[in-house]
């Protein structure tokens, strides 16, 4: 993986107001603050991406903390893409999975193309045919 002097990865779930601008600024949808300060708590694991002493990107698994864990919420702020920072989250990430979680563990993702070839790095490959992604939002 490529050096990033400027930057560095801290292992804990963002605070409520750095995960809002996050998926805001990265075209994240958006969640109320409300259900942020509901289901941070209950992350598996965290990553915040600092450039100094700001939080400019973050990732987290979230599960049920032995059979099954996705991972969400990757996100980089616009002006710091396009650097490999992605995999820097991605590593961190993958770290805590192959140390810290069951081997018969389940771990998913919803990828948005072109993410997917990033997530492919780290041993993720596409379900279908067998399988598909499925999504429902609350009304």
């Amino acid at each position: 993986m490529t050096q990033h002097d400027d930057y560095r990865i801290e292992p804990r779930v963002p605070g409520i107001d750095d995960y809002l601008r996050l998926r805001d600024v990265s075209g994240l949808s958006p969640f109320s603050r409300e259900a942020a300060e509901k289901g941070l708590p209950n992350s598996i694991f965290g990553v915040c991406l600092m450039n100094g002493d700001t939080v400019v990107g973050m990732g987290r698994i979230i599960g049920d903390g032995g059979c099954f864990f996705q991972v969400t919420d990757i996100a980089i702020m616009p002006e710091h893409q396009g650097k490999g920072l992605g995999k820097m989250i991605m590593a961190a990430l993958t770290g805590y999975i192959e140390s810290q979680l069951p081997k018969t563990a389940y771990i998913s993702l919803i990828a948005d193309v072109p993410a997917n070839r990033l997530y492919q790095q780290f041993g993720f490959a596409e379900t279908a045919p067998r399988s598909v992604g499925m999504a429902r939002k609350v009304r």
